[in-house]
């Protein structure tokens, strides 16, 4: 397989795979489940995880739920589809993310477009539907809702910030201590 491609274009198959979940997960909440608080369902009876349908008209946290609806197109759908594209321009651009980088950003795409797609075609808001007890954290007893886009979109962010500042070196210093090894 072509460097270019095993590199570049196969992380992006994650992008796709977090996509499809996301969309199946939504339509399957959205069919079967009543907007809350119609009916609720406990998955391990203890509170623990709770799946429920509620819409997020905002963006992460309700964040921005009482602008003018005037505004919300540009702060939820333009902005992010610029900052998506600037986030696809720099994956095929540069050449400072490892390997392992590019999934996390893949990752990070996939739940980006995941969201937007909810953005553009659900006009009573992106489908959440996932509820976890925090057990008073930060002063909530729940964690706000979420889906399986959000999720990604947190845990790739994570992972490609950890590995910015803690773990993984940068592709050029990778190559100069191979070649300094062959070398020797």
């Amino acid at each position: 397989m072509k460097p270019f491609i095993k590199e570049r274009v196969l992380p992006l198959s994650l992008t796709a795979v977090i996509l499809l979940i996301d969309q199946v997960t939504k339509a399957l909440v959205v069919k079967v489940q009543p907007l809350h608080p119609a009916r609720i369902l406990d998955v391990f009876n203890n509170e623990f995880l709770i799946l429920y349908h509620v819409r997020n008209k905002a963006i992460a946290f309700s964040l921005g739920e009482n602008l003018p609806d005037a505004v919300k197109p540009v702060i939820f759908i333009i902005v992010p589809i610029l900052v998506l594209g600037f986030l696809v321009w720099y994956y095929f651009k540069t050449n400072e993310f490892t390997v392992f980088q590019r999934w996390a950003a893949a990752g990070i795409l996939g739940g980006g477009l995941g969201n937007m797609t909810d953005r553009i075609f659900r006009p009573d808001g992106v489908v959440d539907f996932i509820s976890v007890n925090i057990y008073n954290l930060f002063g909530m007893a729940r964690w706000p809702t979420f889906n399986f886009a959000d999720s990604s979109v947190v845990v790739c962010c994570i992972l490609l910030l950890i590995s910015m500042f803690f773990f993984l070196k940068k592709p050029k210093e990778q190559k100069k201590e191979v070649n300094n090894e062959q070398k020797n």
